[in-house]
């Protein structure tokens, strides 16, 4: 599923009969490729492709009904009252902090009757986008070209964070610098921020991850990957600036759709010597550590039902990793793939005045231990802890107190709210998870640096990693928000004299991890930025600016067709039906994962069998689209985008519509079981009014 790195892999992971063909940058008609701005639509391709005028009255209103979920998944507005709707894998994290032992809302769903009936998450921020203004100039001012890169990386540095603060101050919102292009551009987000977000409706897991991991990056597949949720405002529903109405009618073959959302990152416009790299080391340390805590997630759960109901969420996440990154690792391990990669930069290549961009590239990531030493200590996957992680933050709130040197830039003001939300979250933290946790990643630290080394010994202290995370977690009184809060109010001097463990780990690898971060920034970070502006500007130079950015995780416009493939020499159908989702059923003799909700079972004679409950298309998603609204074109949300099918699993690097595909719950079959299902006619006749009295573009 795309929060997870998204989108589900198939059993085998069969990419030997893949074939990926690179788009051609070029003015003429074009693959549906591209993940664009909202400041640069692609107009011009809509119009010379399907004949179709995305005026800036469609962007507007599709701008302010998108929303960020600051948990990696996206959503919008679809009510004037304030109702947003999400995946259920995105909103599975704050189900799981709602549950109890006696209430598990991920295995028996959720409805609130009444308003106040819905349920305030813990620990939730949405973000929505009001503005996007080109800061380039700004962020390299002072900045030449023979520059030294990190003398350049602190000049950028300072200037965004002048640039965020004084936006901040100015209009009172969450202002970001997002790096564009690999650092060639430079856009300030302006965001509007909701922290009251309150729980609606959730179906039951058994039918939002219907069919499990066997089913997951599969398609046909046949799912409800969805919740609802209700924002507000000083205690009161927010009045969006607009929202999308849900389409009763749904989508046909061929018709023209649009996904609006957040996807996370692709790699598309990176060397191939840095997706070589990523190949060889990146991926194969990501699938390590994946491993390490799957299995240990698995192991803890095995222990008893309660272990399971906590740990399914951190499961089924970790599970997503891996299999998303396997499909990464297959796809780059094909020839013909990176041939065609290196066919591109071979092409752009040739026609630069300079070499020089790309050798700097070879050698920045020439660089595998700095790289991994900055996952390990400065990216915590040796500690990824809840605990740890606020107790790294109390550290370095005190530190940048102390001594504004010591500040970082996700430290700036205009992040400062975002992340003290984060610290006194509410949110239940679970003793005997965190040492499931920590056992397992301390064990992950000590195979690869080995526990004698310094940086290993200052985490693990000469014990062994079971140890050492029973040592830690109950050595903390971090449990206790209370306690957050006293501990933040202290001074750095007297933080150094607390016996908290969390308090004192933290302190202890403090320079271990800023060491770590400098090494990499110096080394990797800031010759990379450096050197792809420079490519970059060749790009813009050969081919214009057709191509579009990189994923950033900020809002971006996907087109394409709903359109069935062929595989295997047979044809796939674009959609599949709510009586698809009975038949599945029967066919695995109702056995889990493919077991019906009880729900689902008492309304199987009343259900309508041929109404659509999951779609495909052509449009360009990647992790980070869970949750993006499909659109028609009249602005209708007909869709929601929950997956990518195994063909679409190297879109990171390279896009195909052969067989790629995306899918998405219909609408459809979502009112259906809303109406028969569910009975939640208060939530249908919302839905249903906001479409009625909509006013579309």
């Amino acid at each position: 599923m795309n929060k997870r790195n998204s989108s589900a892999i198939s059993l085998g992971l069969a990419f030997t009969a893949l074939s990926i063909s690179l788009a051609c940058y070029t003015s003429s008609v074009r693959a549906d490729e591209g993940m664009f701005p909202f400041n640069t639509p692609p107009k011009e391709q809509l119009a010379q492709k399907y004949h179709f005028d995305l005026n800036q009255e469609w962007l507007d209103k599709a701008m302010h009904a998108a929303v960020r979920f600051n948990n990696g998944g996206s959503g919008g507005f679809i009510s004037p009252d304030g109702l947003v709707i999400t995946n259920h894998h995105i909103a599975d994290a704050t189900l799981s902090e709602l549950s109890t032992p006696q209430n598990d809302l991920i295995a028996r769903g959720f409805l609130a009757r009444t308003r106040s009936e819905e349920l305030k998450a813990p620990n939730l921020e949405l973000n929505c986008l009001q503005s996007i203004e080109d800061v380039t100039s700004q962020v390299q001012a002072g900045i030449t070209s023979n520059m030294d890169p990190q003398k350049a990386a602190d000049i950028r540095r300072g200037n965004i964070s002048e640039i965020e603060k004084k936006a901040t101050q100015k209009t009172g919102l969450r202002c970001d610098v997002v790096t564009l292009y690999q650092g060639s551009r430079y856009h300030l987000y302006s965001y509007k921020k909701y922290t009251d977000v309150r729980l609606v409706w959730a179906p039951e897991e058994g039918v939002a991850f219907f069919g499990g991991d066997a089913d997951n990056f599969e398609y046909p597949r046949t799912c409800l990957d969805a919740a609802i949720f209700r924002v507000y405002e000083n205690g009161k529903p927010v009045q969006p600036q607009s929202y999308f109405p849900m389409s009763f009618e749904g989508v046909k073959e061929g018709e023209l759709v649009f996904v609006v959302g957040h996807p996370g990152t692709t790699n598309r416009l990176e060397t191939y010597a840095q997706v070589e790299h990523t190949r060889n080391f990146t991926l194969p340390y990501r699938l390590a550590k994946a491993r390490a805590m799957e299995n240990a997630y698995h192991q803890f759960a095995e222990r008893s039902t309660e272990n399971a109901r906590r740990i399914n969420n951190d499961i089924r996440s970790v599970a997503n990793s891996r299999k998303a990154y396997t499909g990464m690792y297959e796809g780059l391990c094909q020839e013909a793939i990176m041939k065609r990669k290196a066919d591109q930069e071979n092409k752009l290549r040739e026609g630069a005045s300079s070499q020089n961009p790309w050798k700097a590239v070879e050698s920045a990531i020439n660089n595998d231990k700095v790289e991994e030493n900055y996952y390990l200590f400065e990216r915590c996957d040796a500690y990824p802890s809840p605990l740890f992680h606020i107790a790294r933050h109390i550290v370095r709130l005190a530190q940048a107190k102390d001594n504004s040197k010591y500040e970082l830039p996700e430290y700036r003001a205009n992040k400062l709210d975002s992340l003290k939300a984060d610290i006194f979250s509410p949110a239940p933290i679970y003793a005997d998870v965190e040492k499931a946790r920590l056992g397992a990643s301390l064990s992950f630290l000590g195979e690869r640096c080995g526990p004698d080394r310094a940086d290993a010994h200052s985490v693990l202290h000469g014990l062994s990693p079971q140890d050492r995370a029973q040592q830690l977690v109950e050595g903390t009184r971090l449990f206790d928000v209370d306690e957050r809060r006293r501990l933040a109010s202290l001074s750095l001097e007297d933080l150094k004299k607390s016996d908290d463990a969390m308090i004192q780990l933290a302190l202890e690898v403090d320079p271990i991890a800023r060491e770590a971060r400098s090494v990499y920034e110096d080394k990797v970070r800031s010759p990379l930025i450096q050197s792809y502006s420079q490519i970059a500007q060749e790009r813009f130079r050969q081919e214009g600016m057709q191509v579009p950015p990189d994923a950033t995780f900020t809002l971006r416009l996907s087109y394409g067709v709903v359109k069935s493939y062929e595989d295997n020499g047979q044809k796939v159908p674009y959609m599949t039906t709510l009586g698809d989702f009975y038949g599945r059923a029967q066919q695995h003799q109702n056995a889990a994962p493919y077991q019906l909700p009880k729900s689902w079972e008492l309304s199987a004679t009343r259900v309508q069998s041929d109404i659509p409950m999951v779609f495909i298309s052509t449009a360009d998603t990647i992790g980070g689209n869970s949750g993006s609204p499909v659109l028609n074109t009249r602005g209708e949300m007909v869709g929601l985008n929950f997956d990518r099918n195994q063909f679409g699993m190297v879109r990171n690097y390279v896009y195909d519509e052969t067989k790629a595909r995306h899918i998405s719950v219909a609408t459809p079959g979502l009112l259906e079981a809303l109406d028969i299902v569910y009975n939640a006619q208060e939530l249908l006749a919302e839905l249903k009014a906001a479409s009625a009295s909509s006013t579309k573009p």
